[in-house]
């Protein structure tokens, strides 16, 4: 695909205790998780990860299939891990960060100390299905998802031109994305989502407890499928909380 890094870190924290690499949704960049850092402790450095196709990697191809994506940040992550490192995806990003999580766990117990999914599916859920890829149905469908980034894209034409051929590519790869079944994950697992998402209820959020014999967590906050845009501070919360909790080892 490339061999550009796909990390970018906005406030190095070289002392901290623990590693959280953010996953964007589809359509999205590292920038989204620009403002984040600054809200979590000086014991959690954030890495976001930056897909090909988009801002400073405008040039790299697009990703041909979700598990290729996967494979390809695996391969960029420096292992042995040198701190303890966990993964946050929302939407399209948790089946990213979740296959990537897969990658991890040849042994026992898993280099991740945590994976956290954002208002998506449990990945057998996730059966392949047509999305809305023309444009007037792709911006209905970003309307009814909500959220800052959609109200963006409708009042600039301009943004969204940039936009939709990186949204399009993000939608096609979900599109045909095939859960294969496989060991659950051995580090505990959170799920997190809004209440008001018309795409993830909170009984999709309980099946993911499925996938974990790590233990597993549901948080269930107001608002949609981008509930964050309006109280970023309670996700990190709930994200420094759990941090938090990890047993040291």
């Amino acid at each position: 695909m490339t061999t550009h890094s796909p990390f970018r870190c906005f406030l190095p924290r070289p002392r901290a205790r623990i590693r959280l690499y953010c996953f964007p949704h589809a359509g999205g960049a590292a920038s989204v998780f620009h403002s984040w850092a600054r809200l979590l402790p000086e014991t959690v450095e954030l890495i976001a990860v930056q897909y090909p196709g988009r801002q400073d990697r405008y040039h790299d191809s697009m990703p041909g299939s979700l598990p290729e994506l996967a494979e390809e940040i695996v391969r960029a992550l420096e292992t042995p891990l040198d701190r303890p490192t966990a993964f946050f995806g929302h939407s399209m990003g948790a089946m990213v960060a979740f296959e990537a999580a897969r990658r991890l766990q040849p042994r026992f117990p898993s280099p991740l100390r945590a994976l956290f999914v954002s208002a998506c599916k449990a990945p057998a859920e996730r059966v392949p299905r047509s999305l809305p890829l023309e444009e007037d149905a792709l911006r209905a469908y970003l309307r009814e998802l909500g959220g800052e980034g959609a109200r963006a894209l409708e009042e600039d034409e301009e943004l969204w031109q940039l936009a939709h051929p990186v949204l399009s590519g993000d939608l096609r790869v979900i599109e045909k994305y095939e859960y294969s079944a496989g060991a659950p994950l051995t580090c505990p697992l959170v799920a997190i989502g809004g209440n008001g998402d018309p795409s993830v209820t909170p009984a999709d959020l309980e099946r993911w407890k499925d996938y974990a014999i790590g233990g597993a967590t549901v948080h269930v906050v107001d608002g949609g499928h981008f509930y964050f845009d309006d109280a970023l501070p309670r996700l990190t919360g709930i994200l420094t909380g759990e941090l938090a909790r990890l047993p040291a080892r």
